[in-house]
């Protein structure tokens, strides 16, 4: 539905408004991201309640400000509509900020707004394009349920406002509904990140009951034999009941599929698949080659044409089902010739913290020699965020290079990946050879067109 002064403004499910004590202002948390508001925004959502029209909003909102006008007010809801964060016929819920007690320490920039908790690395699935490490029995000792429970709060002190729960396969920690309900008490946004293919109904109600606010649900193909033989076992016609269950207990849900050389030609069928298991929100992301994806990079890359044909389709379909769902299409590196800003700058917005303790700038770093990764067990997370070598290796733009640091997109693609300079290059200092302006970016369509060779499956070894 278009906005209008007709509408009726009220928050999309799975969307909320929280109070942040850290950063003294109010921000709204939804699936993949935070938007933080200033007094005039946060007052016009305090105001939609899913009743009252655009002109009533307005009304109200000039009893409090004289400098607030309707179209002031229409111009803000119009682009929190088109960010997909509002329903404005009458069904969505009323914007009460959320506002727990927590500890405030002295605020420093940067401040983190977002954390991945990779609980664990284990997995019954053996998806080839995994991004986990290789070398997964370096991470057999796994944080208590204790310890996570620490974590959790010295990040939301620290000012986290959102924490994805992953892994491997997350379910497998039968005390993950514990952490999830300390998230929620913490007033954090918790996202579950899953296969699905672990979990019971049983689990589900306990995860929803601890206050989980969003399901993320990774399929692997529309074709039920394609879809298994990538995963390694039979578990597609599991993953749909689970998305069945999800639908039941009133979950939003996104279905997250990675897209490679076996599946890609597919993107209309597992959109419309999407589709009918009644997702908000697709994420079809081709693959990133690290971990396991890496080790099978010429076995899982799409040709040049498969991409392109994916970026074609990825149109269609928002055209066939944008109304219903929100499509987000992540095309490879490969094969782009612009680097991804990774992590939106490396120690600025978010980190991870790894099953074995090990907190880390990005997901991959771990791979980077010499970084100076510090445990959780060994320090407390704003210690490492802002003391350690290996979050203040990257910080910020002094350390680039040419022509990184002569580039006016510096600050916003922050030189690309590391792990991926890293990767290709052998330094983790150099542009990233997918900007164009690299001096070594003939390397990438070279591996583009480098194809070929059987997928070795993703094992816990």
């Amino acid at each position: 539905m278009t906005l209008g002064l007709d509408s009726r403004p009220g928050l999309r499910r799975g969307v909320k408004l929280a109070d942040d004590p850290v950063r003294g202002r109010q921000a709204l948390l939804y699936p993949e991201g935070v938007l933080l508001l200033n007094e005039t925004a946060a007052a016009v959502l305090q105001h939609c309640d899913g009743q009252r029209t655009v002109p009533e909003v307005a009304e109200r909102l000039a009893e409090e400000y004289d400098d607030v006008s309707a179209q002031d007010v229409l111009d803000l809801l119009a682009d929190l509509d088109a960010r997909r964060l509002l329903a404005c016929d009458g069904t969505g819920r009323p914007a009460q900020p959320f506002a727990p007690s927590i500890p405030v320490d002295v605020v420093r920039s940067p401040v983190p707004l977002g954390m991945l908790a990779e609980v664990t690395y284990r997995c019954p699935l053996h998806c080839g394009y995994c991004s986990n490490p290789v070398n997964l029995t370096a991470y057999a000792d796994e944080l208590s349920t204790e310890d996570w429970l620490r974590v959790l709060e010295e990040a939301r002190a620290l000012g986290v406002l959102q924490v994805h729960f992953s892994g491997g396969e997350p379910m497998l920690r039968r005390d993950l509904s514990t952490l999830v309900g300390r998230a929620h008490a913490l007033g954090m946004y918790s996202n579950l990140v899953t296969s699905g293919i672990p979990m019971k109904e049983d689990d589900l109600a306990a995860l929803a009951a601890a206050g989980l606010d969003h399901f993320q649900l990774s399929i692997q193909d529309s074709l039920p034999s394609s879809a298994d033989a990538i995963a390694g076992l039979r578990g597609h016609e599991r993953k749909l009941a689970v998305a069945g269950l999800v639908r039941r207990y009133g979950l939003p849900m996104t279905v997250n599929v990675v897209l490679h050389r076996a599946n890609v030609d597919r993107l209309l069928p597992i959109a419309e698949l999407a589709v009918s298991l009644g997702a908000e929100r697709l994420e079809l992301a081709h693959t990133q080659f690290y971990g396991w994806g890496l080790r099978n990079r010429a076995a899982l890359m799409p040709s040049r044409e498969q991409v392109d044909k994916a970026t074609a389709d990825a149109q269609i379909a928002r055209e066939r089902w944008g109304e219903r769902v929100e499509i987000v299409h992540v095309i490879a590196d490969y094969h782009d010739n612009t680097p991804k800003p990774c992590m939106y700058g490396w120690g600025s917005r978010q980190f991870v913290v790894a099953p074995n303790g090990e907190m880390l700038p990005c997901l991959s770093a771990a791979q980077l020699p010499d970084l100076g990764i510090v445990n959780v067990g060994d320090a407390s997370l704003r210690e490492i965020w802002y003391e350690s070598t290996a979050f203040n290796r990257f910080r910020g733009t002094e350390w680039m290079p040419e022509p990184c640091q002569s580039c006016a997109l510096k600050d916003i693609d922050f030189g690309g990946c590391r792990c991926q300079a890293y990767q290709l290059l052998g330094d983790a200092a150099a542009t990233d050879p997918v900007c164009t302006l690299s001096p070594h970016h003939d390397v990438v369509p070279q591996l583009a067109g480098a194809t070929g060779g059987t997928v070795v499956p993703r094992r816990m070894r």
